[in-house]
């Protein structure tokens, strides 16, 4: 049963916790769109919509979704401390302890109102934020510095394994226009004898029809006795079952998309046998252990804000601010560990999780024994 008090806390969480986020969408986006504004305006020397007003409506909306979703955790953890912060420094908590109810009975609202945005975010992330992340992630490049941006938008090597047996080579292709020059496609048996080799001098990618166009290809088939049959062309098209953004994906192709796909999608590279996973692997991890950590983190902020020391809400800011600030950099320092394949993805992404659990688990059953 919700009581008056019940009602209050949750009052004072949600609405802390949502002028914390206003605060934060707003300060950040004046300090980013004034830092990207020099990069903005390259890209619109290279196309005149992508102005500062096409960002504005088309980008930074869904910019700043990604942004909330990144550092939710941590804004619920910054706003449970300044407000219990508050009620401790009034004594509303010791009026609410005294008058008989225990301090579990005093945590209910926290449980449930951390709840409630965990079970939100985690709807979000995995189904709500990926539609964003499309969104955001085909102007993004836009707003990276030059060597960032030439990574995404450049032209480079790329290559791809369609199965244990077929590979894809292409010397150098353009990531935005979908051309490149220096195609090979190459087919083997299970002793890794070549049965099949095509060979083209240009490649591009007909979005209509969804296949590739090879341009004066060469093709070479290779018989049981070790004879070869030659054929040649001025076109070819093939279809390779991808898109080249699934052909050749980057670090960013995960996010957009839904849990179910992603799955599925690090499901059939596996099976492909490509194991450079491990970024796809931290963003499935992480859309759950995020959620998990907003739950971990309001009962760590209420035990640390709950009873008035000295130096008041000062202080217990001081420490949450720290604490958030460990917490992120764990998250982001073992991101980058675990794409370095020394650690697996599941133990990377929920390491924060298993290390704050138990002291916050301590830290409320010590206040609640005082």
């Amino acid at each position: 049963m919700v009581t008056i008090v019940d009602k209050y806390i949750i009052k004072k969480y949600l609405g802390t916790f949502s002028f914390m986020l206003i605060l934060l969408s707003i300060v950040v986006l004046v300090i980013d769109v004034q830092q990207k504004i020099p990069r903005i305006e390259n890209a619109t020397a290279i196309d005149a919509k992508l102005n500062l007003s096409y960002f504005l409506v088309h980008f930074y909306p869904f910019w700043i979704v990604n942004l909330v979703m990144t550092f939710l955790s941590i804004l619920v953890f910054i706003s449970v401390i300044y407000f219990t912060s508050r009620m401790a420094n009034n004594t509303e908590i010791v009026a609410i302890i005294s008058s008989g109810a225990s301090f579990h009975r005093f945590a209910k609202p926290y449980l449930l109102t951390s709840l409630f945005i965990a079970i939100l975010s985690l709807g979000v992330n995995h189904f709500v934020l990926p539609w964003a992340n499309i969104q955001k992630n085909q102007l993004e490049a836009y707003t990276y510095n030059a060597t960032n941006k030439e990574k995404v938008l450049g032209t480079a090597p790329v290559s791809a394994q369609l199965s244990r047996m077929e590979y894809i080579f292409i010397n150098s292709w353009n990531k935005r226009e979908h051309r490149g020059s220096g195609f090979i496609f190459q087919k083997y048996d299970k002793n890794r004898r070549m049965l099949y080799e095509l060979k083209s001098s240009d490649v591009y990618w007909d979005q209509t029809k969804k296949q590739f166009v090879l341009n004066n290809y060469v093709e070479k088939n290779i018989n049981k006795d070790d004879s070869e049959k030659l054929g040649n062309g001025p076109e070819l098209r093939k279809s390779y079952g991808h898109s080249p953004e699934e052909l050749f994906p980057n670090e960013l192709l995960g996010q957009n998309k839904t849990t179910p796909e992603l799955i599925k999608f690090i499901k059939r590279e596996k099976e492909k046998g490509n194991s450079n996973l491990n970024t796809h692997l931290n963003e499935l991890h992480q859309r759950t252990s995020m959620p998990v950590s907003i739950i971990i983190l309001t009962f760590l902020a209420l035990s640390l804000s709950s009873q008035k020391r000295r130096g008041g809400l000062g202080i217990n800011l001081a420490i949450g601010i720290s604490l958030a600030f460990v917490f992120v950099f764990s998250f982001e320092a073992l991101k980058v560990v675990s794409e370095n394949k020394s650690m697996s993805p599941a133990l990377a992404m929920w390491f924060p999780n298993i290390i704050f659990f138990p002291v916050a688990l301590y830290l409320y059953l010590k206040r609640a024994n005082q």
